[in-house]
């Protein structure tokens, strides 16, 4: 299995799953042309998606879905509360439910309910049946589930979206400010270095930090937060931007034990 950004942040997020012939995108935050640019850079083209599974419907995961899946005919998968806040759209999707996982050609996926204030925000457990992908970002706080659910990965997809001393100093009004760092906002770097120290990653092989705001993080303060929680984790640390996302990144069939892993970069 292997995945890979096409861009991670508040101006739009997109990010793919591949396992075999089985092509995965989730949410799409770009434009019709941008999207099919940005998927061109990772080698692929709309039409060999096999899916588009929705997160949650604010701007910046869906401004693109409906234009790209009727272009090109791909089936959407989100939560009904998520497509009811889609608004007038008469996009056909198939509702995803939690508590059910489904299978698309060769990935099941599991939908996990997280505290976001959007209508029925899902995020996902990604398993090819040899490895597990977990694409965690857009969440408010940490719940005994989420816990329970993003433990014992192989791959981590986390979001730490703010330093919260430059959230409070930033430019945004108290009241963004406040929902941004409220429960139902977005997780900080010291909730997703939070997350990292009370799960299972005995078996985790790579995390990705992703969805940095551009204006309340820095790069380098995500990382410094996330890398003081892994001490002695032999595994790969890396960025998704914005701009440029993040290439592909790929999981061997056989898992590699801990010591041939690559060291935090």
């Amino acid at each position: 299995m292997r995945y890979c950004s096409l861009g991670s942040g508040s101006r739009g997020n997109a990010t793919l799953v591949e396992y075999g012939d089985t092509r995965l995108l989730i949410d799409c935050g770009f434009s019709l042309r941008a999207t099919e640019q940005r998927l061109a850079q990772a080698g692929l083209g709309a039409d060999q998606l096999s899916a588009i599974l929705v997160t949650h419907e604010h701007s910046d995961h869906i401004s693109g879905v409906e234009r790209l899946a009727r272009r090109y005919g791909l089936p959407v998968h989100m939560t009904a509360g998520t497509r009811q806040g889609m608004g007038a759209s008469d996009l056909p999707v198939e509702l995803l439910r939690f508590g059910e996982s489904i299978d698309i050609g060769e990935i099941r996926i599991t939908p996990v309910p997280v505290p976001h204030d959007a209508r029925e925000p899902s995020q996902f457990i990604f398993d090819s049946g040899y490895h597990r992908l977990g694409v965690l970002t857009d969440t408010g706080s940490i719940t005994p589930l989420i816990r329970e659910m993003y433990s014992g990965l192989d791959a981590l997809f986390l979001e730490a979206n703010y330093d919260p001393l430059m959230l409070a100093s930033g430019p945004y009004p108290r009241s963004v400010q406040a929902r941004v760092g409220g429960a139902l906002g977005h997780l900080s770097n010291r909730q997703a270095a939070g997350l990292l120290e009370s799960i299972d990653i005995g078996s985790l092989q790579q995390i990705v930090i992703a969805h940095i705001s551009e204006k309340n993080n820095r790069p380098e303060l995500a990382r410094e937060a996330l890398s003081s929680v892994l001490d002695g984790w032999a595994g790969q640390l890396q960025l998704a931007v914005q701009n440029q996302g993040l290439p592909w990144q790929s999981m061997t069939e056989t898992p590699q034990p801990q010591s041939a892993c690559i060291g935090i970069r």
